[in-house]
């Protein structure tokens, strides 16, 4: 039987197990939760851009940018796939692409994916190995949606970690429990994030199998 096909990937999520329809479910809140504001203000900071600018980048008042940063005010979906834009992983500078290539030539099984959006930006040849379909398939896609719930957990529990809120935060290290998915499996592991901070200051997660 052949490989599966990426476009079966909501069904797969759906029927596979309650753990996966947990993760979708999630998809949307993973946007809606206060790191959106942390990540607007640490990106302010760093390219010394007042509030007034990113609310005339956004279409809106001050006070709006300032009850995001604070976690007082949802983003509208027009808002959040600005930031969105904004903040996504983009591996476009030498030194990126050379972490890029460092993972891509891992002897490990690693991946790198976007912070913000958890798209998939760089894969060793053993990860690739463990997917179902091919890599060229899945890179630039979000894998949020065949996380576990151990994996859902840790994503919530990040914030009051402090992980967006300091430029190097310590690496995280938790049981990543199973998926039942075809596409993208995950056997229980122990998982290490460790968050790195790209050239123009977005970041990157290394997932890394322990």
């Amino acid at each position: 039987m052949g490989r599966r096909q990426l476009p079966a990937m909501r069904r797969a999520c759906e029927t596979a197990s309650p753990f996966t329809r947990i993760a979708q479910a999630m998809s949307v809140a993973l946007f809606t939760s206060p790191h959106l504001g942390l990540a607007l203000r640490r990106w302010r900071l760093l390219h010394r851009v007042k509030q007034q600018h990113a609310a005339e980048l956004f279409g809106v008042a001050q006070s709006s940018i300032s009850r995001w940063e604070n976690g007082q005010q949802a983003m509208e979906p027009t808002e959040r796939a600005r930031l969105e834009q904004l903040l996504a992983a983009n591996l476009s500078a030498a030194a990126d692409q050379a972490l890029a290539r460092l993972v891509n030539d891992s002897p490990r099984a690693v991946h790198l994916v976007c912070d913000l959006t958890h798209r998939l930006l760089a894969c060793s040849p053993a990860r690739a190995g463990q997917f179902g379909v091919p890599l060229s398939e899945l890179l630039g896609q979000s894998l949020w949606g065949f996380c576990t719930e151990e994996i859902v957990r840790k994503e919530a529990a990040l914030d009051d970690l402090g992980w967006r809120a300091v430029l190097a935060p310590p690496s995280v290290e938790f049981f990543s429990g199973h998926n039942d998915s075809a596409i993208v499996p995950i056997a229980p592991s122990q998982c290490r994030w460790t968050r790195l901070n790209l050239s123009d200051g977005n970041a990157v997660r290394l997932v890394e199998t322990l």
